[in-house]
């Protein structure tokens, strides 16, 4: 048996930049998947190199999307699955805790945290981490679809749906550490897809059957979906969401990452709220 038993499944594309890094620390789990969108850099050779199994996704719309498609598709050999981005290294904390952890019967499913970093810096403030539904058993865990009625402009994997666990879960106090862009290019691209996709949840999303409902005082994540509802209902949310970023959750003390970072955050939500409009206007003028 492997010292750490468990199947890492890994979206990629164009991530030949990132995947060295994020390999590198998996050296001690049972096996992992590498679904490849038609890179067009050295993603599946590099990923070939780390002993990574490349599985080539062909997304045509729809559901399910990439990370759900790979749960219910690929022929997985360990009990627990992790979750993780091209972007994302495992520490040797972590993975002792992650061994431990799978070995109690009484919990399905854990909560990883993100230690954020940005353009090279580590995110200590401006509002950057957060909690992942990441480990979870075989079988226990699938992703909330939000909208059913998907195209490729809306990127080929998940972008705010969560993780749903059968089961009890519990957090982990190892974080994953995420380094969240490199390159602001390939950022802005990214971001675009998912400002796509967020437009069509806010317009099309059926938001009676959520299964994880928006909640000031719920989980992180439903609270997360209680302010984004919010304030892309109000009139300036863009300033808004910046000015929360950077002043009440003091990005200001992550020097010029966190400046970019935080205002990257605003421009999201005035991109979202833009092709809201446009897709308004386009189905009044159909």
């Amino acid at each position: 048996m492997p010292a750490l038993p468990v199947s890492v499944i890994i979206p990629a594309r164009n991530e030949a930049r990132n995947l060295p890094r994020c390999l590198a620390s998996l050296g001690d789990v049972g096996e992992v998947y590498l679904l490849d969108s038609q890179s067009t850099d050295d993603t599946v050779r590099v990923a070939q190199s780390y002993g990574a199994r490349v599985v080539q996704f062909h997304y045509r719309g729809g559901w399910p999307k990439k990370r759900q498609w790979a749960m219910d598709t690929l022929p997985l050999a360990y009990d627990w699955v992790l979750l993780l981005d091209a972007d994302e290294v495992l520490t040797p904390e972590l993975s002792a805790e992650i061994q431990r952890a799978i070995r109690d019967p009484n919990f399905d499913g854990y909560y990883i945290s993100l230690e954020m970093h940005f353009l090279g810096r580590r995110l200590r403030h401006s509002g950057a981490s957060f909690w992942k539904l990441s480990l979870f058993r075989k079988g226990r865990g699938r992703y909330e679809c939000r909208l059913s009625d998907q195209d490729k402009n809306m990127a080929d994997m998940e972008v705010h749906e969560h993780v749903i666990v059968e089961g009890a879960t519990r957090q982990l106090r190892q974080p994953l550490v995420h380094h969240n862009v490199e390159s602001l290019d390939r950022y802005i691209q990214k971001h675009n897809e998912y400002s796509n996709w967020e437009a069509r949840v806010w317009l099309d999303g059926n938001r009676d059957d959520e299964e994880i409902q928006p909640a000031l005082y719920g989980t992180q994540a439903q609270r997360r979906r209680w302010l984004r509802r919010r304030l892309l209902e109000m009139p300036g949310s863009p300033m808004f969401f910046f000015l929360y970023k950077y002043l009440v959750r003091m990005g200001f003390l992550d020097g010029v990452p966190g400046l970019i970072y935080c205002t990257f955050q605003g421009v999201q939500f005035f991109h979202i709220k833009a092709k809201i409009y446009e897709i308004r206007a386009s189905r009044m003028a159909a």
